[in-house]
């Protein structure tokens, strides 16, 4: 993950998804952003504001959705 004229970053994160910022929600403390990952696709954030500012995210602009856990959990209906 980079921009033009700055380093990669690789990180231990294994799922790493690349999409559009569509929405921006600034509350007191922290900010909703929303990806869109695929078309008609979206994966919802709530990251610090401080964090948000300091990447400059703006609606339309390119960004990723990086996950790391340590467990994922599998449900079904009845």
């Amino acid at each position: 993950m980079s921009s033009p004229g700055e380093a990669t970053v690789k990180i231990s994160a294994r799922n790493s998804l690349p999409g559009v910022v569509i929405r921006i929600d600034h509350g007191a403390v922290n900010t909703e952003v929303t990806l869109e990952i695929a078309p008609g696709v979206t994966i919802v954030s709530i990251i610090t504001k401080e964090a948000a500012q300091s990447l400059g995210l703006s609606v339309g602009a390119k960004a990723y959705a990086v996950i790391k856990a340590s467990s994922v959990m599998v449900g079904v209906d009845e």
